[in-house]
């Protein structure tokens, strides 16, 4: 998909991945309605874009805001070209006999149900375009048993597998579909999904875990949609890790708990 002229709506654009998807978008000549739930984040991309971008300030998890959100884009900026479903949250670092429903409820609404209402909202949208495309973030979590975020992979999981199907859905029509699984990123995600590490050595034992810079991961999946690619894997951990899976499940899960105990352990 050629990206110049076109509008693209970007989820979580106040900041990590989704702020500097917005930044690249704009280099690459799009224009891109900004959606965050957090009005301090939205003023900060602002005054780093200036007039270039449209912020809405809208909470995905509610499904009227939601699906009355293409009409105002469409009156401000005359069209909907592509939709990168980038907002997401981890839930708070502990096992499932540990986590509240509400809690995984949570997860569930921001991780599933926000993605898949942005989706239903845009997508007539998008088939009446000459060409449309649909990003959907996924995460390593959706195929590699991460204990303590056992309710983020099944979130993304779940979003993985409808991206899947939907891409089929939508062969013969002109929109395609990109599902994206990024490993470890280094943005603030823990902290805007109001999750607090319990213990300073909790934090260096994260920090001891390889990360992705955003802009990185921004450019990758940018290329992706230049390239029409249906999934991509960000990070050599998100790949090694994919591989792994796919030998011995059982080895895979011994490897990633041995890695993320130290981090369980304390919470």
């Amino acid at each position: 998909m050629e990206i110049d002229g076109k509008v693209f709506v970007v989820t979580g654009a106040g900041g990590g991945v989704g702020r500097e998807l917005t930044l690249a978008l704009l280099d690459q000549g799009a224009r891109v309605a900004a959606v965050d739930f957090r009005e301090e984040s939205l003023a900060k991309l602002r005054e780093i874009t200036g007039p270039l971008v449209e912020t809405f300030l809208i909470d995905i998890t509610d499904k009227n805001a939601v699906m009355s959100l293409p009409q105002l884009i469409i009156n401000r900026m005359g069209r909907v070209d592509g939709l990168i479903n980038n907002a997401g949250i981890i839930q708070p670092f502990i096992k499932v006999n540990l986590l509240t429903i509400d809690d995984a409820i949570h997860v569930m609404s921001v991780n599933f149900s926000g993605s898949l209402y942005m989706m239903k909202a845009f997508l007539p949208h998008l088939l009446d375009r000459p060409e449309g495309h649909i990003v959907n973030i996924s995460s390593m979590g959706a195929y590699a048993p991460v204990p303590g975020q056992s309710l983020y992979g099944a979130s993304k999981a779940a979003l993985a597998q409808s991206t899947d199907g939907l891409r089929s859905e939508l062969r013969g029509t002109k929109v395609r579909v990109t599902l994206v699984f990024p490993g470890a990123m280094s943005t603030d995600i823990a902290k805007n999904s109001g999750v607090v590490m319990a213990a300073s050595s909790t934090s260096t034992a994260a920090s001891k875990i390889p990360t992705t810079d955003p802009s990185v991961a921004a450019q990758i999946i940018i290329e992706a949609i230049q390239r029409e690619r249906e999934r991509i894997f960000i990070g050599s951990d998100a790949r090694l890790m994919h591989l792994l899976v796919r030998i011995s499940p059982r080895l895979a899960a011994r490897v990633i708990y041995r890695k993320m105990q130290a981090l369980l352990d304390q919470q």
